[in-house]
């Protein structure tokens, strides 16, 4: 299994990229402005969508994507995610004013996009991989994913906050190998990161205490121009563990 970090970055600004994460050539993870450096032949190649939530530098990139390949394809795109996040996305991006609603072109017998809802605890079998969804806490319904092949694992947080239930799920997997961790806000901002339902160093070092594997961490979505201080944050909080800062273009091979 083949990780590709297309972006990481809590923002946007010059060589920064919203979260989107590849797996293999055809599956993505988010769909934030990273898909834009894709080449259009990869481009094409993906397959299947998994959203972690609705807010939009997670999935801006996807209405592009949809009108950058629907003509070159005979098969829909494949979008997973909860039902929430699924409604959100019809109702405020492909509804004819925002954008045109690819479940419907070309034609509605066969659409560039089709809907897979899912909920968490589900998971879904691609070909050796598999998908597991794992609700997390923010201000609109959103999830994490465990992503296994072959023995090998990596979990991606989402956007989350202060939560038991991810580490939980963690803890049931025989192994993690690598954990990517949002931190979004320095520990001065830690009154907005509580209202925006996002970890600082301090709140996720707490729930790191939870977690019983000692896998690779690498700390994403972190906010422009803070960078620096939030991850030299997360480092003091978390001496014990093997942290590192997520950056887009790495590639992680599992």
């Amino acid at each position: 299994m083949r990780v590709q970090v297309l972006g990481c970055s809590g923002g946007i600004g010059a060589e920064l990229r919203t979260t989107s994460l590849r797996i293999d050539d055809d599956i993505l993870i988010d769909t934030g402005t990273g898909i834009g450096d894709l080449p259009l032949a990869e481009i094409r190649r993906i397959e299947h969508v998994f959203l972690t939530h609705s807010h939009l530098d997670h999935t801006a990139g996807l209405p592009l994507l949809l009108d950058t390949v629907f003509d070159m394809r005979n098969r829909p795109i494949a979008v997973h995610g909860r039902e929430e996040t699924l409604a959100a996305l019809r109702q405020h991006i492909f509804n004819w004013v925002m954008w045109p609603d690819f479940a419907e072109l070309p034609s509605p017998a066969a659409p560039a996009l089709r809907y897979e809802p899912m909920w968490p605890g589900s998971r879904i079998n691609i070909t050796d991989r598999s998908i597991h969804m794992i609700e997390v806490r923010h201000t609109v319904p959103a999830v994490g994913y465990c992503v296994e092949s072959h023995g090998r694992m990596f979990a991606f947080s989402g956007d989350t906050t202060t939560n038991d239930l991810f580490w939980e799920v963690l803890n049931e997997c025989p192994r993690v190998d690598v954990l990517m961790v949002e931190t979004a806000f320095a520990d001065y901002n830690e009154k907005l990161a509580e209202l925006s339902c996002h970890y600082c160093p301090r709140t996720l070092a707490l729930d790191m205490k939870k977690l019983r594997h000692d896998p690779e961490i690498y700390i994403t979505h972190l906010k422009p121009g803070s960078e620096e201080l939030i991850f030299s944050e997360v480092r003091k909080a978390l001496p014990e563990r093997r942290v590192h800062r997520l950056r887009g273009g790495e590639i992680f091979e599992l």
